[in-house]
């Protein structure tokens, strides 16, 4: 359960109200310690609300000398499938994350379940109910009239003892019957007019196969499993605020067999903007064919987030900053950028690279000579060492990097001024060539031999500095230039008469060819580094092979979090 050494767990950065009922219960004696779980459903990836409930779960339980579970909520055959279940394994374990020998599955408790589900019949809480789903939407009622009572309502618990017998036997189709609780019918809150606790699916279980024909719904088995396990608080966000009641009444009336009672606990949970948090809608951009994939580097996965280049520590940072509260808000995703960016400027080696190349000849440099000159790996880490770069009579710069007619606050290459070439020399635009459409192709320039390194013996300065890589030299590559997957900040908007789709953005991923310094083919797929001047990227971990790397843009230099920062020059 423990992450790696860069996580913070100072619970007073950030003494929000879930520590402050921990600290509470820990202080009174309602407990010694204390446990929490991560209940995903494994039908689907894992994206980046569940990490921000993840690092919740697994932080609360280290800081206070605890435990957290890992238990897959796999009570919907149906929509279920051990290739979710594998993937969110590897997703709690990449954040920095063990759950150590408590690793659970709500389909070992269906017996147990089956159980509580009898006592609650013998009890008179529970009936077996023939309506139709849509009847039983029918009957329900609005918040202020009752609900229309089932015929069945009244039976005997004996009767419906058979009855529940037939529903595991197999005896009845889909949808011809179901358990229900005994609650109020004239209850304001839905939840608790007389829910539904098992439901007849006739499909195998990745796990228990065909044992089972009738499966507990969620709200029923949640806090049954939290029982179980002796789960000391129940940490849900805040859309089960209304379940809570459900919740506890179920504890209650089982407390007779239950090991433990559970507090459940709602939090607000994070929205992001530009962004989608819906399985259901990631499901479709996977299924409809606008993503290559749940790892493709412009979803909010957890893995896609990890093809991208992002960082665990870095993740859970942002996690951190964003702390915990009881109110629906919308964060900007600048903020996870800004994250992601602090982390990489500290451990991210640089290499230059250069995307929209123009060619450039250095008129007095010798034609076949070649100087291999020294390059730091990150100045932000002076044990970085540095590395060699070839520098030759021609190389390569980017397009925006020059200017013919060039106004005075522009510090780059432009005709006449002078430059400074990233560890290399001064350089003068003395002129440039056109071809037949009149685009500029070649610049011509000379340099300064007392340069060298980048510094002018007579103390001369420079305003721009500009990167570029030896034409002779430079490996291309196929560079993916990834942008916010939506135009709309908030994509969740069900205000909006247009269908989500419509707010896709056409130039999420632009694909062209990078001329890169020959150091970085030998980057391992997963690799991160800092194109200098233009990004942080990734070598991809599935299309990339040494000697031909592919690389992921996984965050700009700028950061429009922090007002003012603006790129390198």
């Amino acid at each position: 359960m423990v992450p790696d050494s860069n996580t913070s767990t100072d619970a007073s950065a950030h003494l929000h109200f879930i520590r402050q009922i921990i600290t509470e219960d820990i202080a009174g004696g309602k407990h010694s310690t204390i446990a929490t779980r991560f209940p995903p459903e494994p039908n689907g990836y894992l994206h980046i609300g569940h990490a921000k409930s993840i690092c919740l779960n697994f932080g609360l339980a280290l800081e206070f000398n605890g435990k957290c579970n890992l238990r897959m909520d796999d009570t919907n055959p149906a929509k279920e499938d051990l290739e979710y279940v594998n993937s969110i394994k590897e997703d709690i374990r990449w954040l920095g994350f063990d759950w150590g020998t408590g690793y659970y599955q709500a389909s070992d408790y269906f017996a147990q379940m089956h159980d509580c589900a009898m006592q609650l019949i013998k009890q008179g809480l529970a009936y077996v109910c023939h309506l139709s789903a849509e009847q039983i939407h029918d009957f329900r009622g609005t918040p202020s009239t009752p609900s229309t009572p089932s015929p069945w309502r009244e039976r005997s618990a004996n009767e419906n003892l058979v009855e529940f017998a037939k529903m595991r036997a197999g005896e009845y189709g889909e949808g011809h019957a179901v358990l229900r609780a005994k609650i109020d019918l004239a209850s304001p809150n839905m939840h608790m007019r007389d829910p539904v606790l098992y439901r007849i699916r006739k499909t195998t279980h990745h796990n228990t196969g065909d044992t089972w024909c009738i499966y507990p719904m969620y709200d029923f088995a949640h806090p049954l499993e939290d029982a179980f396990e002796k789960i000391t608080h129940s940490i849900c966000t805040l859309e089960f605020e209304v379940h809570r009641p459900f919740y506890d009444w179920l504890i209650h009336n089982l407390a007779d067999v239950l090991p433990a009672q559970p507090r459940q606990i709602e939090f607000a949970r994070l929205n992001l903007t530009y962004t989608l948090m819906s399985k259901r809608k990631l499901l479709e951009l996977v299924q409809e064919g606008h993503v290559t994939g749940w790892d493709d580097p412009r979803m909010p996965t957890i893995c896609g987030f990890r093809r991208r280049g992002y960082t665990p520590t870095a993740i859970r940072r942002f996690c951190e900053i964003i702390g915990v509260t009881k109110f629906n808000s919308l964060t900007d995703v600048a903020l996870l950028e800004h994250a992601i960016r602090d982390d990489l400027n500290k451990t991210s080696p640089r290499a230059m690279a250069v995307l929209a190349p123009m060619r450039l000849v250095i008129e007095n440099y010798p034609e076949d000579q070649v100087e291999w000159l020294d390059a730091a790996n990150n100045p932000e880490d002076p044990t970085a060492g540095t590395r060699k770069v070839p520098f030759s009579r021609e190389i390569l710069i980017e397009q925006n990097d020059f200017m013919e007619d060039a106004p005075k606050n522009f510090f780059r290459l432009a005709p006449g001024r002078e430059v400074r070439l990233r560890w290399a020399y001064f350089i003068t635009c003395t002129g440039f060539e056109r071809d037949s459409t009149g685009k500029i192709t070649t610049l011509r320039c000379t340099y300064d031999p007392a340069t060298r390194g980048g510094d002018a013996p007579d103390g001369r300065k420079v305003k721009g500095t500009i990167h570029w890589v030896s034409a002779a030299h430079a490996i291309p590559a196929k560079v993916r230039l990834y942008d916010r997957l939506f135009t709309k900040e908030n994509p969740n908007d069900e205000s909006d008469d247009k269908d989500w789709r419509e707010h896709l953005n056409p130039d999420s991923l632009k694909t062209i060819t990078g001329y890169l310094e020959p150091e970085l083919a030998k980057l391992t797929p997963g690799a991160r580094v800092q194109f200098e001047r233009l990004g942080y990227f990734v070598a991809d971990a599935e299309d990339s092979q040494p000697g031909a790397p592919v690389f992921n843009r996984t965050v700009t230099l700028k950061d429009s979090w922090i007002k003012g920062n603006t790129a390198a020059k």
